[in-house]
């Protein structure tokens, strides 16, 4: 398995990571605010055909003490951010797709899951994205925020947020052809 994303189309993102089980547990950190934000962000997360999702992003917060200060690309963006979405699907536990209204645009996440032996295989596809800027960020971003993901559910102390970061977006670009 490539930890990389695979771009399906000029608009569509998927990223798969195998991670520590059980399957409820993965499924918790994905639902549940107070998990969730300790790898991507907080808010609600309704699990039932159209329920509501708040997401609150504070990236700050998933920072370490070894981590670069915030890159200039992201100085005149505020440092906690909001989102809103509408669950599309839901079946506890193995598969949650949501909206991702992000200004004028409303893009798609699926996240499916799928038990193996002690692990649980993540399937993440982002969907609808606008232009290649959006899958640049989109891809960086995901990596980024899936690599902490894998550092909770292990245990392990999360990696840099934005060292990383800065990081995948440049391989992306390298990767994607968008450099």
């Amino acid at each position: 398995m490539n930890d990389y994303g695979e771009l399906l189309d000029e608009s569509t993102v998927r990223f798969e990571r195998l991670l520590a089980g059980p399957i409820e547990r993965v499924w918790s950190y994905l639902t549940e605010s107070d998990k969730r934000a300790q790898w991507l962000c907080g808010g609600d997360v309704e699990t039932v055909a159209e329920g509501h999702v708040d997401m609150h992003f504070h990236n700050l917060s998933l920072s370490s003490a070894e981590d670069i200060p915030r890159p200039e690309k992201y100085k005149d963006m505020p440092e906690k951010m909001s989102f809103e979405g509408k669950v599309t699907r839901c079946e506890p536990p193995r598969l949650l797709e949501h909206t991702w209204e992000f200004e004028d645009e409303s893009s798609l996440v699926c996240y499916e899951l799928t038990e193996e032996e002690d692990k649980v295989r993540l399937v993440l596809t982002h969907r609808r994205l606008d232009s290649k800027d959006i899958v640049l960020s989109v891809s960086g971003g995901w990596h980024t925020h899936l690599n902490l993901l894998v550092d909770v559910l292990e245990g392990s102390q999360p990696r840099p947020f934005y060292k990383m970061q800065q990081q995948y977006v440049s391989e992306y670009e390298k990767r994607l052809g968008l450099a």
